[in-house]
């Protein structure tokens, strides 16, 4: 089998060029072709990457020799370029949050159901060894009923002029992205849903807390799911450094986990330091489990593009669904919702 061509609809997000990095050292896939609605960026990618750049969009999804595409502009245009792509019948990589409304969320799911191609979110947190071993010993029990999870996310982007007042500003614009806290907390959300299912309400707190460069800052969302297990969501777009990540308590045990995140790679670490560990009643020490902890969050980002690959190969059929990619952005939406409202929001929201 020749490798996977693969091409690029805009370097929007950063994202896309960790995955098109990844990609070179691949055996069985390519990338072949980049676009980008700005010059200056796309022939960036293409000078950076070693392929051509080509200055319509049009010229990618029409080119019979491309299997697939990564599709990384502004999230407002989501559903636009998935029409574009999927009508010509390439396979889809999408970066996250799936779309800015649920009318476009229900618009990539139509057009998905509809043209048959293979599609999956842009979400790195389900590739993670670390987050795989947590969902497993949920999975397994191994600390009875679970009455609070605390997951934190966080970014310090805010912080650095030039993601504001470059070409990533878009980040900050509210029509292009609604706020950061939409933007990055899609990742806590979709592993909320990925681990516990999707829950049946959230209340929340977003709003510009130490900055006022963006729409918001920080945020916290407290989802209830249908077992009475509350779920705590911290997202910060202001966050220096952080060591603990997760925190699972049960009434037979707790699990803990450090360093997954953003901040939590540019933290000092204790010597030997391991990312996860649980304690159950009656044990006299913690058991740690040893598995690598990311130089940099730009290592788990990596993680995205080897398991699309596969996908796309028929190896398996591991992926995010783009009615998986709907609900993560149901459970941000509904968490902005609660705030403006100052209440309780169920779930499905309107």
């Amino acid at each position: 089998m020749p490798p996977l061509r693969i091409a690029t609809l805009s370097h929007a997000h950063g994202h896309i060029n960790t995955y098109c990095n990844t990609i070179r050292d691949f055996d069985d896939a390519e990338l072949v072709a980049v676009w980008d609605d700005e010059p200056e960026r796309g022939q960036k990618a293409s000078s950076d990457f070693g392929v051509e750049y080509r200055q319509d969009a049009g010229a990618i999804v029409s080119d019979d020799s491309i299997d697939a595409v990564m599709i990384g502009c502004e999230t407002n245009r989501h559903a636009e370029f998935v029409a574009l792509a999927a009508e010509a019948g390439k396979d889809i990589l999408l970066q996250k949050p799936m779309a800015t409304t649920l009318a476009d969320c229900d618009r990539i799911i139509d057009i998905v159901a509809r043209t048959g191609i293979k599609f999956s979110v842009a979400f790195q947190m389900r590739y993670d060894p670390v987050n795989q071993r947590i969902k497993e010993l949920v999975e397994e029990g191994v600390v009875g009923n679970i009455a609070v999870v605390r997951r934190r996310h966080c970014i310090p982007v805010l912080l650095n002029p030039s993601f504001f007042e470059g070409l990533s500003k878009w980040h900050v614009d509210a029509e292009a992205n609604v706020g950061m806290f939409f933007d990055d907390a899609t990742h806590a959300a979709d592993w909320f849903l990925w681990t516990f299912g999707m829950p049946v309400s959230v209340t929340a707190e977003i709003d510009n807390v130490v900055t006022n460069v963006a729409p918001d800052d920080n945020g916290v969302a407290i989802y209830r799911f249908e077992s009475g297990m509350m779920g705590t969501l911290f997202n910060g777009s202001t966050t220096v450094a952080g060591v603990n990540t997760t925190e699972i308590y049960g009434d037979e045990g707790t699990i803990l986990q450090d360093y997954g995140d953003a901040p939590s790679t540019s933290a000092p670490r204790l010597e030997g330091a391991k990312p996860l560990r649980y304690i159950r009643k009656g044990d006299d020490a913690w058991t740690e489990i040893d598995l690598p902890i990311p130089a940099s969050q730009g290592e788990r980002i990596a993680a995205v593009p080897r398991p699309w690959v596969n996908y796309l190969k028929g190896e398996t059929n591991t992926h995010v669904s783009s009615v998986e990619g709907r609900r993560s952005v149901e459970m941000v939406l509904g968490a902005y919702e609660a705030t403006k409202e100052g209440r309780r929001v169920k779930f499905p929201i309107s």
